[in-house]
């Protein structure tokens, strides 16, 4: 059985902060018409990188629930379509990433869920790895929303 301590850690490095900005911090207070700009020498737009985000913590959250789920083709089904969100999408995709980020919470704060026992489905995977995985991922991806953000001159 997987220690309290250990799992309360992991829903703090989920819920960010500590030593990176907060998700909500990165996404809060981004003008529209810089949402699908791409500052000039980078390849993404904010939400590019917001909506990769989403796209990868979902497919890791529902590969962690379940035998049966799919991932989507990679890299197609990790980005958008285009640099800009169609209308609504923006605020759609933060509010996801917020239901799946308390999802992948809820899961690691589950008792009956050891968080070092290998999944019976994949390659070794254990809910630990992957909850250290969502949190990576989007540590990486907040600090890239930044520096575009940055370049746009639209952050500190």
């Amino acid at each position: 059985m997987s220690s309290p301590h250990l799992r309360q850690h992991l829903v703090d490095l989920l819920r960010g902060g500590g030593a990176h900005v907060t998700f909500e911090d990165a996404v809060a207070d981004l003008a529209p018409e810089a949402r699908g700009r791409r500052p000039a020498g980078l390849p993404y737009s904010a939400w590019e990188q917001l909506e990769h985000m989403r796209l990868a913590q979902l497919d890791i959250l529902e590969f962690s629930r379940s035998a049966q789920h799919q991932s989507p083709p990679w890299p197609e089904g990790y980005w958008p379509e285009g640099p800009a969100p169609p209308g609504g999408a923006w605020e759609k995709s933060v509010e996801a990433f917020h239901r799946d980020n308390r999802a992948m919470q809820e899961l690691v704060l589950d008792p009956q869920r050891d968080l070092l026992a290998p999944f019976p489905w994949g390659d070794g995977q254990t809910l630990l790895r992957e909850a250290l995985l969502v949190a990576d991922h989007n540590a990486y991806h907040l600090g890239q929303l930044l520096v575009i953000r940055r370049l746009l001159g639209v952050w500190g």
